[in-house]
């Protein structure tokens, strides 16, 4: 009986001594649950005016570029300039042998004169024949008589008859030479003028103030006719031809036409480049559309060069100035009201540029003056998500 009572007092004693554990175990304490706060950095919401600016890229140009081409063929007897010379209008350029050309001028001269000596002969010349013409009709109607009395042979009345026509086609052929002289004569006359105007064309001279942009001959070669001798284009009339994107096309369009004067700048190696837009393409790609800005303050600059310019869109009011890292999925700010995130839908305006830093401007009707727009990104930024700003 011992025996089989052994075992259940030894387990009766574990479920006591268990029992008697948990009833005095120590009480953990409460866990208290508490909102994980995030800490961010805000700026002040403020509505300012001020001109959003696009980055450009483009290339000088200059449109009144200038090819100078042989006006006749011949050999180049000289040549004054090099690459990147500077010229003064009527400054020699270069200089084609005048033995070319010379030549010509004479034959257009013999030309020339030789009509006037062949209408004045014509107009000696036709006095006679009507003489003649009068002699032969007068010969003609004494055969006719003899003829029609039959006391002179039909072949001499033939033969005359054709003295008369031979007379008469002489004569019309005459007062057509005489008729046609002024129209040969100018034609003459024209062609002489064009030689003349070549041969002043075979010394080439600056037409403007100009840059030499290449020489693409030297002095001994044979040209053609119409072949490039040298480029060079004005020096104070250079642009700067960029691409911008369609939508801001109509924006400048009609700033320019309201008079409102966009600034660009520019750094070419240590020289900072001023321009102003003057002028908007009328057809556009999916590129964008060509815009076109004078360049203001330096000259120097080489055509083709390409640079990057900031330029300065047209004036914009009531927007918030913010840094890109404030904005959240491309049209949305978070706000901080009563230490929680809210989240207002923006509208991009564009960029400002202060130097290196740059700002994006946007516009949204829900912000307020004055309220805290966080600057931090968050990527699990929420409406209601606890933060607490940092001390600025």
């Amino acid at each position: 009986m011992r025996r089989r009572l052994l075992p259940v007092i030894v387990i009766g004693l574990a479920i006591a001594g268990f029992v008697l554990l948990k009833a005095t175990r120590p009480v953990a304490p409460a866990v208290e649950v508490r909102e994980r706060v995030w800490r961010i950095e805000a700026i002040p919401a403020t509505f300012v005016s001020t001109q959003p600016t696009l980055v450009l890229y483009g290339r000088i140009e200059a449109p009144d570029q200038l090819r100078a081409a042989a006006p006749v063929s011949g050999r180049v007897l000289e040549v004054k300039v090099r690459d990147g010379d500077r010229v003064a209008a009527g400054a020699p350029l270069a200089r084609l042998d005048p033995q070319d050309w010379q030549p010509r001028v004479a034959q257009a001269r013999a030309d020339v004169e030789r009509e006037k000596i062949r209408h004045a002969g014509d107009r000696k010349a036709i006095e006679q024949e009507k003489i003649l013409l009068t002699l032969a009709e007068a010969k003609q109607s004494r055969f006719e008589k003899l003829k029609n009395a039959r006391l002179g042979a039909v072949s001499a009345y033939d033969q005359a008859s054709e003295e008369v026509a031979r007379i008469r086609l002489s004569l019309a052929q005459r007062e057509q030479a005489i008729a046609e002289h002024p129209a040969r004569l100018a034609q003459f006359q024209t062609r002489l003028e064009e030689t003349e105007r070549d041969a002043l064309r075979g010394e080439i001279v600056a037409p403007f103030d100009a840059r030499i942009g290449k020489v693409e001959v030297a002095a001994g070669d044979q040209v053609q006719a119409g072949q490039t001798l040298l480029n060079l284009y004005a020096s104070d009339a250079l642009f700067l031809r960029a691409r911008v994107p369609a939508i801001y096309a109509e924006e400048l369009r009609m700033a320019l036409q309201q008079g409102e004067q966009l600034k660009a700048t520019a750094d070419f190696g240590a020289v900072a480049i001023h321009a102003s837009l003057e002028r908007i393409s009328g057809e556009a790609d999916a590129r964008g559309v060509d815009v076109l800005l004078r360049i203001e303050n330096d000259s120097h600059l080489p055509v083709g060069a390409f640079v990057n310019a900031v330029l300065q869109r047209p004036q914009a009011s009531d927007v918030v100035v913010v840094p890109f890292s404030a904005l959240h999925g491309g049209e949305r700010l978070y706000v901080v009201r009563d230490g929680r995130l809210v989240g207002t839908r923006v509208t991009r305006i564009g960029e400002r540029r202060d130097g290196d830093e740059v700002s994006l401007l946007v516009r949204s009707t829900e912000i307020v003056a004055g309220e805290p727009v966080m600057t931090t990104h968050l990527p699990n930024a929420i409406d209601g998500l606890a933060v607490e700003m940092l001390a600025p």
